[in-house]
């Protein structure tokens, strides 16, 4: 018998081998081919729905689950809550996209403002700016300007982006219905697909659920400072929800998510009088401390990374793979992190 334990064990070690390569081939593949929204879009889906059907099904009459049309019943649950998810994501996307075409939401208009202001801050502020030989000054408002352009030609991209998305929440959702009618089994590399599939989704919904909820109260005292605290004190900014929107959005980034908010924040409140500007630095530094100790107990423990780890992760990822790299940098770090303990290496 000792000779076919050692036999099985090996063939398990081999397959899980095999599966940790293709895995990492199938996240350098979604990386390389521009597929990561399709991949968060599914992951997004199939999460949300698995949520949701855990807690009817645990509503729902324990005789109906365990009665003759049981699976049906468990199925025709899981389709309900697949049809309402995807019904929401679609207005909730809706919703964004004629927000954004809208001129209280347009992202472009807004980059177009900070390039206005820029180009007009006082000789004061000017000649405090570091200065090189190609002037970082300008090339700040150039690329300002530049980007601003781009976002209003996005058309072709952002459709073929919408397709990808589209397309990855149907298979999430698909695979959420495989999993309410099958149970788990195949051979010993399914098996251990299935394993690594499993601990990708647990560390995608550690990362991003955490960070929505930190992304959320982020974008709500923003929103109090915005609308409400600046126009009591006779301050009134232009594009406000656009920031608070962007605030939402940027936020999602962990760590440099809340600079890149922060900064045009800071740059359109220069439009009212520095003393906005001041002030809204102030009020920022402190939301952004107040977002590292979320970070810390929210993502920290969900993941057990340090914020150091997630800019080292976030970093080396943008380094290789552009901004792809930063968005997908957290979660790939929380699985890998997963797969290492689970081995007993960390």
């Amino acid at each position: 018998m000792k000779p076919a334990s050692t036999a099985d064990s090996a063939l398990q070690a081999r397959m899980q081998q095999a599966a940790w390569l293709l895995m990492a081939l199938a996240l350098l593949a979604c990386l390389k081919l521009a597929l990561l929204p399709a991949l968060l879009a599914g992951l997004l889906v199939y999460e949300l729905v698995h949520i949701l059907a855990g807690w009817l099904l645990r509503w729902l009459p324990k005789r109906l689950l365990r009665g003759r049309f049981g699976g049906q019943a468990k199925l025709l649950a899981v389709g309900a809550l697949t049809a309402l998810v995807l019904a929401g994501l679609f207005a909730s996307a809706a919703g964004l996209w004629t927000f954004y075409r809208s001129d209280a939401g347009s992202l472009p208009s807004l980059l177009q403002r900070m390039a206005e202001i820029i180009a007009s801050l006082p000789p004061w502020l000017s000649e405090h700016l570091p200065s090189a030989p190609e002037g970082i000054h300008q090339a700040a408002i150039d690329w300002l300007r530049e980007h601003a352009l781009e976002l209003q030609n996005l058309g072709k991209e952002t459709g073929r982006g919408l397709a990808h998305v589209l397309i990855g929440m149907v298979i999430g959702a698909m695979l959420a219905l495989q999993e309410a009618q099958t149970s788990a089994g195949g051979g010993a590399l399914t098996q251990a697909l299935v394993e690594r599939a499993r601990r990708l989704a647990e560390a995608f919904r550690g990362v991003v659920f955490a960070q929505v909820r930190i992304s959320a109260l982020n974008c709500l005292f923003t929103a109090l400072y915005l609308a409400l605290l600046l126009p009591l004190s006779g301050v009134q900014l232009p594009f406000v929800k656009s920031m608070i929107l962007l605030t939402f959005l940027a936020g999602l980034i962990p760590v440099i998510g809340n600079l890149i908010s922060n900064t045009v924040i800071v740059v359109v409140s220069l439009s009212h009088s520095p003393q906005a500007a001041l002030g809204s630095l102030v009020f920022l530094v402190l939301i952004h401390k107040l977002e590292y100790f979320l970070n810390a107990r929210i993502i920290g423990d969900r993941i057990h990374a340090r914020a150091w780890e997630l800019l080292l992760a976030m970093l080396l990822m943008e380094a290789a793979f552009g901004l792809a790299g930063v968005i997908a940098a957290p979660i790939v770090y929380a699985y890998v992190k997963d797969e290492l303990r689970a081995v007993g290496v960390i």
